[in-house]
């Protein structure tokens, strides 16, 4: 598998030969720039490829011989788009998980709790989800979701274990700051890209080509979109022949600490 450890020996002999062929020859300056810059393309891919694998291991698909979809929504609670989902997802007796940014809990409590009183999952997104939250130290950014387990816990009485990164960025701080605070990290392997998919039909149709056993959907309560075209979604996954487990209960993963 190419994550950061094999990434780290294949560069490394390649640099080792360089040097080597110095003692033969001048090797010019320029091939050592032209390996710097190759060797951060992987690193950048892994970055920001939440599927890559190339820095921590992330779960981002439940079992594929299963006919079971999971529907996650990022980047909430929001009384524009919240409520309306998860009365939908009520209509449908569905559940889902959401993953939450703290401060958007710690202004909204009970929209917290309603959602986990319809007995939806609810998950880390940090507390934060700050614009350069990649580029923050294994201490900030362990201190930053801690906060968010704070706030929930306050909120809804748990501490929640399983993590989706913001923007779905990964390195080696925030591996570190997942393994200590003992989090489980949360990909996907669909996205919908309804943040900016603003056409609710379009978003729709994109989605349904993408539909697969052991789906793990990515959409946002903060999005109009997927509001306006959630319920006939979830219509068309049920008449598809799949069933729409909670996160949780599709990777058979506590949910909770």
């Amino acid at each position: 598998m190419w994550n950061l450890r094999t990434c780290n020996i294949v560069f490394g002999i390649l640099l080792g030969v360089l040097i080597a062929l110095n003692f033969h020859g001048q090797v010019p300056i320029a091939a050592y720039i032209g390996l710097a810059i190759a060797y951060t393309l992987p690193l950048a891919w892994g970055s920001y490829r939440v599927d890559s694998q190339f820095y921590i291991p992330v779960i981002c698909a439940g079992p594929s011989d299963r006919p079971q979809i999971a529907l996650t929504f990022d980047d909430g609670p929001d009384y524009s788009y919240t409520p309306q989902i998860l009365d939908i997802l009520d209509r449908h007796q569905v559940s889902a998980a959401f993953f939450c940014i703290g401060y958007r809990i710690s202004e909204s409590p009970e929209l917290a709790m309603d959602v986990h009183r319809r007995g939806h999952l609810i998950g880390n997104h940090s507390f934060s989800h700050h614009l350069w939250f990649d580029l923050f130290s294994s201490r900030r950014m362990l201190g930053d979701l801690q906060q968010m387990d704070q706030v929930l816990a306050k909120a809804i009485g748990v501490k929640p274990r399983l993590f989706r990164p913001p923007y779905g960025v990964t390195n080696p701080n925030l591996k570190r700051a997942i393994i200590k605070g003992g989090y489980t990290p949360i990909g996907w392997n669909i996205r919908s890209l309804d943040t900016v998919i603003g056409d609710a039909d379009v978003l729709r149709k994109k989605v349904e080509a993408k539909l697969k056993p052991g789906a793990i959907l990515l959409l946002h309560d903060t999005s109009p979109s997927t509001t306006g075209m959630l319920d006939t979604l979830i219509t068309h996954i049920k008449a598809s022949g799949y069933q729409i487990v909670r996160l949780d209960k599709m990777l058979n993963l506590p949910p909770y600490a």
